[in-house]
């Protein structure tokens, strides 16, 4: 038990890396604050309800007292009767005497514990999902910004047929647009535990209520909405299950596996030094290499992403092994696991605003590759306006395969550059189009539909996706990182 009133989770990620609002809710203070409202809740239901014994003025002790948490007393109960829950029964007491002999009255400690898990979660999701449509947002206006900017496509990381800038972006954007969606689910599926007892079979409400299932029902919906619920799960054993746990930390995995694949691509095109991540001025890239510019955000967010990814496997098998109505080798792993999850999920949101809000592109860089490319990429529209003019397809197929295999021992054997155009501006078959061959090359005709397709694609699909978190887009604060 922490004395330290701002302790909050521990972990290498927390204090140095992740965002206050993530840390805070992950706090002390928010764990053991929202067991108090619960606890307030309780006590404030059962006496709508009409259970004797809980009197207004207690009631206002509760209230007055929520946030007054004394860590340095809890932390000594807690020692003295080895239980983390009694420790802070006993210590709200001491602040709320009028209420201290009817605090967590009927309750297992699930009642707080799980409950206010869910609560945390669900508000740590809010945090999240507020964080991605940021992300989503800023990918999408540097879409729209190189929209029409002719790059080399790859597929096999080899060259391949042109494609956009921007197009490339509304792949990434795609993504995590399905994580907003999938985040956004979790998020809405999260259910309250509610009263349900030290079993669930809430026998211990039953007494206090004389039988009255009516009551027990009341008090059960009662207290999940003054806890901000709709719903709470209908059935559960001591805890809710954990099966929730995975259907939570799920959509966070996948966005793990969206967040490496963009870091990765990035990485691969600064590689290429056609887009690199922002790179301070005074920033080094390497202690031996002065010239280096690693790109060292979205490598941290390829590494943290793997820890994200892999964290699933936790609440898939404490959820596999919690027997009957449960047990308790959940705790500890689940204390770490899902907060971990949360924590992760934060700072490589952090960072990848970051990344994609300073992304630079070098069209100098990409127009050259594609000159280099483009040539071999041409001969079939090369072909197409021999033909047009008159020419043989077979006799021009034979001429410009000749010229294009000696243009690529150029390249491959000796070095140099595509000289592909200079030999068909050199060979007489060629003089019909020798005029036509700027044209023939001009990269805008070599990319489809990608600048439409990335209009259609941002106000069909995520102008309308991002309207509910406009607020969210709007409050955006630059992401500020800490190295």
């Amino acid at each position: 038990m922490a004395a330290d009133p701002n302790a909050q989770y521990q972990s290498p990620l927390t204090s140095r890396y992740a965002s206050a609002e993530m840390a805070a809710n992950f706090s002390n203070n928010k764990r053991f604050g929202t067991w108090r409202r619960l606890w307030y809740n309780l006590a404030l239901a059962e006496r709508q309800l009409g259970l004797d014994g809980i009197s207004e003025e207690a009631l206002e002790e509760m209230k007055g007292n929520l946030d007054n948490i004394d860590y340095k007393v809890a932390a000594e109960e807690e020692r003295r009767r080895r239980h983390d829950v009694m420790a802070h029964v006993h210590t709200f007491g001491l602040v709320a005497p009028k209420a201290a002999a009817i605090i967590h009255l009927g309750a297992t400690s699930c009642f707080v514990t799980d409950n206010a898990d869910l609560i945390i979660f669900r508000d740590a999701m809010d945090l999240l999902i507020g964080k991605l449509a940021v992300v989503i947002d800023s990918l999408s206006r540097f879409a729209m910004e190189y929209k029409s900017l002719p790059t080399l496509g790859f597929t096999h990381f080899q060259p391949a047929q042109l494609t956009t800038v921007g197009k490339r972006a509304t792949l990434w954007v795609q993504e995590l647009l399905w994580d907003l969606r999938n985040m956004q689910r979790a998020r809405d599926d999260l259910g309250f535990r509610g009263v349900k007892g030290t079993t669930g079979t809430q026998a211990s409400f039953l007494a206090l209520f004389n039988g009255d299932h009516d009551k027990v029902e009341e008090l059960d919906a009662l207290v999940t909405r003054l806890s901000g619920f709709k719903d709470c799960y209908p059935v559960c054993g001591q805890t809710y299950s954990r099966k929730v746990d995975v259907d939570f930390l799920a959509p966070l995995a996948s966005f793990g596996a969206t967040a490496h694949r963009i870091a990765t691509d990035i990485r691969l095109l600064a590689n290429l030094k056609e887009i690199e991540e922002p790179f301070e001025k005074d920033q080094i890239g390497s202690s031996a290499m002065a010239y280096k510019r690693n790109p060292m955000r979205c490598e941290r967010i390829c590494s943290l992403s793997r820890h994200l990814m892999v964290l699933i496997g936790d609440v898939l098998q404490t959820a596999s092994v919690q027997w009957l109505e449960r047990t308790l080798d959940d705790s500890a792993n689940r204390r770490i696991s899902v907060p971990e999850a949360c924590l992760t999920a934060d700072i490589v949101l952090t960072t990848m605003q970051n990344v994609v809000e300073g992304l630079v592109v070098y069209p100098q860089v990409i127009a050259r590759r594609i000159r280099g490319e483009l040539p071999f990429m041409a001969t079939e529209n090369v072909i197409m306006a021999m033909v047009k003019r008159g020419g043989d397809r077979q006799e021009c197929h034979e001429q410009i395969r000749v010229l294009s295999h000696q243009a690529a021992d150029v390249v491959k054997m000796q070095g140099g550059d595509n000289d592909l155009i200079q030999r068909i501006r050199g060979c007489d078959y060629f003089s019909p189009i020798w005029d036509d061959l700027d044209a023939l090359l001009d990269p805008a005709t070599f990319i489809g539909r990608a600048p439409q397709q990335v209009d259609r694609f941002l106000e069909q699909h995520v102008a309308p996706a991002l309207a509910p978190y406009a607020d969210a887009i709007a409050a955006k604060k630059p992401a500020e990182l800490s190295v």
